[in-house]
């Protein structure tokens, strides 16, 4: 069964998987219920084409990334949508044909509410598609979406954590290094005191002026916090495993220079010397 551009892949009862060529193919009926495998970009102009018709997922091609992500930015206005929404390699698949696209790409890159279904990088569209169909995304509050990992351990009750940002911190925390992606300006330090970490590395806001993104440094540094800053311009702001991953320091306060922090380290390595404050 086809509409004129839909091809309809896979047929279900709670909705369809519909191949098409082009994010303007999106039709009224397919809003709320079908997955939409797309031959366009997946960025905000597509998105937003889509998103007259909301459908119940959508896949599209990374086209390179690009540029500060631009390619692939539909991701997250899909996210604030709660809209499960996945990429797949460009260099896998023709453009301008989506039964091509659903048959042979694979997946790229992905939204929170796509993981929450079971996609993967690396996964077949046709099954990424079929996870999107068959199963609902969660619908956690900002607050519940925290990404927190232990990154190292040093055996005595401290370990490195990274979450994506300091207002997830817990009491538990204050034996813990924190590695985060907000700024460190002066809201950043009034969070920072409240939890009280044992270390952190945040980010450094892209500086601002008179350096106010990391004028918190001094002011945890008059209450006993180790930290640091990370460039902005490297690592994304709200995902603290890019600040862990792709962080290199900008600054540090005395405390953490104490403990041999330097600008121009990693990320990774300046957490693992504040950790060495227990020894």
């Amino acid at each position: 069964m086809e509409d004129f551009l839909q091809h309809i892949m896979v047929t279900a009862a709670n909705g369809n998987i519909v191949a098409i060529d082009s994010a303007a193919d999106v039709l009224p009926h397919n809003r709320g219920r079908d997955v939409l495998v797309t031959a366009s970009y997946l960025g905000v102009l597509p998105a937003r084409l889509m998103a007259d018709h909301l459908p119940r997922a959508a896949i599209g091609f990374d086209g390179g990334v690009g540029p500060q992500g631009w390619n692939i930015a539909g991701l997250w206005y899909f996210e604030a949508l709660n809209v499960p929404a996945a990429t797949v390699d460009v260099m896998g698949v023709v453009l301008g044909d989506g039964v091509d696209v659903y048959h042979h790409g694979r997946i790229s890159f992905l939204n929170r509410p796509a993981a929450d279904c079971g996609v993967t990088v690396g996964m077949p569209a046709h099954e990424a598609a079929r996870c999107m169909l068959e199963r609902e995304p969660g619908r956690p509050s900002a607050y519940q979406v925290t990404n927190r990992r232990v990154m190292a351990d040093d055996g005595k009750g401290h370990q490195v954590v990274v979450l994506d940002s300091i207002v997830f911190g817990t009491e538990a925390d204050q034996r813990n290094v924190l590695v985060t992606a907000g700024h460190t300006g002066r809201s950043g330090a009034r969070h920072i005191l409240k939890v009280q970490p044992f270390g952190f590395v945040c980010s450094d806001g892209g500086r601002g002026r008179e350096d106010s993104g990391m004028a918190g440094l001094d002011i945890t540094a008059e209450h006993g916090i180790p930290g640091a800053t990370v460039d902005a311009r490297r690592a994304r702001m709200g995902d603290g495993m890019s600040t862990y991953l792709d962080g290199v320091i900008t600054a540090a306060n005395t405390l953490a220079r104490e403990l041999g922090v330097r600008e121009g380290m990693p990320a990774a390595e300046a957490a693992a010397a504040l950790l060495t404050r227990s020894a």
